[in-house]
């Protein structure tokens, strides 16, 4: 199963976590200093939901995200359903 939301396409990202040592120069320090690039990967807030849309009078299950069940919520679940192409 990919990573993917249905609603928005949110998928994966990459990016990298910048450590830092050393006291910033404001608080009496001489500095703050870049020590490690690590790589990660910010993930979607994805949730498995069933939807009931009235329109159609059934379920459909569809894979999304926090912020496409705010959308969803908002529009109505058949027309963002039927905008992204799910139906």
């Amino acid at each position: 199963m990919s990573r993917l939301c249905d609603i928005t396409g949110a998928i994966p990202v990459k990016g990298t976590r910048i450590l830092r040592s050393g006291k910033a120069k404001k608080k009496g320090g001489i500095g703050t200093h870049v020590t490690a690039n690590t790589p990660r990967i910010f993930q979607p807030n994805l949730k498995s939901k069933r939807v009931f849309v009235p329109e159609l009078k059934r379920y459909v299950t569809v894979k999304l995200t926090a912020r496409a069940l705010k959308t969803m919520t908002k529009n109505g679940a058949y027309a963002t359903l039927k905008k992204a192409g799910v139906i």
